[in-house]
């Protein structure tokens, strides 16, 4: 059966006959276990495994209890890398068959991470759905991940994507309706009369208004667009590396703010990131590095494939560590206008962050909180109303506007940092230190690892570190002296759920 789209003002509607709904037979994988960021794999994986990623969001679709589905809009969006659009047609003609009642997509299939986050809380959907492998690379030999958001906006907690794990397991057929086509890059809406249940209804939005909107309520955008191109403007540098937030920062910053159009850089989202591997840091952000080192620019700022996170640098390359970061946002937390209308209700950071954050929050004698790895430990945090801002050694910042870090939100605050302090991002972080103490922070990415090699390395690290003889251990490098007084595995309790987390090794020297 074909459903022919036709032109309205109000978008397209459907004018034909019922649409029908297929049951395919599969058989279930064994490897579809989602973590925090959804299932990633390579896109071989999805292209080359019969029925890989429809058993995926079929099993995904399984968690809306199905007595809410006619009721229920889901949020999909995605940071266009390569398969992007597949797998959306393909959660538009499951979803569908599933008797999901509406989706609101973003156009052309782009939504960053946050913005996702901010329509699903918006539009109060039951979830959403985004097409994502966040800073891992993309094209057809890349990467590609399906992440399963909640109504809160954050990703799925442990029962959850542990639901989605056990139903893909033995998943023995799909629901799909495999002549169900969208026109994705159309705003508006359309809609398809479905076999045995009501109308469907597919919403292609705007993928930038909502997140704006959110943005102005948030910030204080007359003094931002005074310092972005008042009479006394400052220079600023944003590269986008060819991912979602392209056309945030134009829309935004650009055209919203007035900060020129070449201030913004690989701006349009490609489904390979340029060939370039889209992940805010010193090394695959190497050109921002060495254009902020002529010393033209202000301030600097690098964004991940899909938007949520974030690296910011001064003028001359001076580069803001993650846990600096977060702990200067927090240090000059009432510059932003969000902040003096909704108090500070505490601070977090992932455990492997440093330390910088707690010395503000002892200072200025704030709650504070440290989690394991993994942004859900904030989200559940932010829900109880424990939490305003928080942040992870892995260049993810945010706060409890929404449930996802947010890289685009981390620059405004530095932005109305700058605009009410008048300083360079350099001196406010060495009046920083000079204030709070300064803590030194180092991560090593290893990459393409061996996993079992890796395991046993691990398994090697632990032996050594529980030997009761290893605390007290000295270690020297160069001049300096360093002894252990800490080695164990950290463990958090969920002052919310109470729920356990463990197995995240520590050393403290």
């Amino acid at each position: 059966t074909h459903c022919f789209l036709k032109a309205s003002n109000s978008g397209a509607r459907c004018a034909s006959a019922m649409v029908k709904i297929t049951t395919v037979k599969t058989k279930p994988y064994t490897d579809q276990k989602p973590g925090t960021s959804g299932l990633r794999k390579r896109v071989t994986v999805f292209q080359q495994n019969q029925h890989y990623a429809e058993n995926f969001i079929q099993s995904v679709l399984s968690v809306v209890e199905p007595a809410q589905r006619q009721a229920a809009s889901l949020v999909v969006g995605g940071d266009g890398r390569f398969f992007m659009k597949d797998a959306i047609q393909l959660i538009v003609q499951i979803a569908a068959a599933n008797g999901i009642g509406h989706l609101v997509i973003g156009q052309n299939g782009i939504m960053s991470t946050p913005a996702v986050s901010c329509v699903i809380r918006k539009i109060k959907a039951v979830g959403g759905i985004i097409l994502t492998a966040s800073h891992n690379p993309g094209g057809p030999n890349g990467d590609f991940g399906i992440k399963y958001n909640i109504a809160s906006g954050g990703p799925a907690p442990e029962a959850i994507t542990n639901q989605i794990f056990e139903v893909s397991k033995v998943l023995q057929e799909y629901h799909i309706c495999p002549e169900l086509k969208v026109d994705l890059a159309q705003i508006g809406k359309q809609t398809f009369e479905v076999d045995t249940f009501k109308p469907f209804t597919v919403e292609i939005v705007d993928s930038v208004e909502a997140y704006a909107e959110m943005l102005r309520g948030i910030f204080d955008f007359a003094a931002l667009k005074q310092l972005l191109s008042g009479p006394s403007h400052i220079n600023v540098r944003l590269d986008a590396m060819h991912g979602v937030v392209g056309p945030y920062v134009k829309k935004i910053v650009c055209e919203e703010l007035g900060s020129p159009a070449n201030s913004a850089v690989n701006c349009v989202p490609q489904d390979d990131f340029g060939g370039h591997h889209p992940d805010p840091n010193l090394t695959y952000a190497a050109d921002l590095v060495n254009t902020m080192k002529t010393g033209d620019y202000d301030l600097g700022a690098a964004f991940d494939g899909d938007g949520d996170r974030n690296m910011v640098l001064g003028k001359h390359g001076f580069f803001v560590n993650p846990s600096d970061s977060v702990a200067a946002i927090a240090a000059n937390i009432t510059c932003i206008p969000y902040f003096q209308k909704t108090g500070v209700k505490g601070l977090a950071r992932s455990m492997p962050t440093s330390g910088a954050l707690d010395n503000v929050a002892k200072a200025l004698k704030m709650q504070m909180y440290e989690t394991p790895t993994g942004w859900k430990f904030f989200g559940n945090l932010m829900d109880a109303g424990k939490l305003s801002l928080c942040g992870e050694e892995s260049f993810g910042t945010g706060s409890d506007h929404i449930r996802e870090k947010d890289g685009l939100w981390a620059v405004l605050a530095w932005l109305s940092i700058l605009a009410v302090r008048k300083q360079s991002v350099e001196d406010i972080m060495k009046d920083h230190w000079q204030k709070f103490g300064r803590n030194f922070f180092t991560r090593y990415d290893y990459e393409e690892v061996d996993s079992d090699a890796a395991n046993k390395m691990i398994k090697d690290l632990e032996k050594a570190m529980f030997d009761p003889s290893f605390i007290g251990k000295k270690f020297s490098s160069g001049d300096k002296s360093y002894e252990v007084a800490v080695a164990d595995n950290f463990a958090y309790t969920d002052p919310v759920d109470g729920s356990v987390s463990k197995n995240q090794v520590r050393d403290k020297l």
